[in-house]
């Protein structure tokens, strides 16, 4: 089990994704809008970057905009108040994601994590098991 302790690991990838979509998941996202695709892309891409990462985190769920709402220009998304589920616990997460004009692809991708969230503190941030 992870602590609370205030240990900050960063990870960055300036290389392109090596986690491309299968062809059924393209087509899920080719029906969202350019927007919601972006913020979906980018979930997405921070899961499978934590989990290759192999800090021992499981996530599962990753949630932009617990701890403040995300900015976006052009095809940039910075997610400072960013959150993920491991193994039923949530953890403070920032990241940075740029994709392709498309917003199916992602270029360049950096993260950081943060502390495990209090249990006390999941319905203040629409958290949930």
């Amino acid at each position: 089990m992870k602590t609370a302790i205030a240990l900050f690991v960063t990870a960055c990838a300036i290389a392109p994704t090596a986690h491309a979509m299968d062809a059924r998941l393209r087509g899920q996202f080719e029906k969202l809008d350019p927007q919601t695709r972006m913020e979906q892309r980018c979930d997405l891409e921070a899961m499978n970057r934590i989990k290759a990462a192999k800090l021992g985190y499981r996530p599962d769920k990753v949630i932009a905009y617990s701890f403040g709402d995300p900015v976006t220009a052009d095809n940039v998304l910075k997610a400072k108040g960013a959150v993920f589920r491991s193994e039923g616990e949530w953890y403070r997460l920032a990241f940075k994601c740029e994709t392709t004009p498309d917003r199916f692809d992602v270029t360049t991708f950096k993260f950081r994590i943060g502390e495990m969230v209090a249990r006390e503190d999941w319905d203040a941030h629409y958290l949930y098991d």
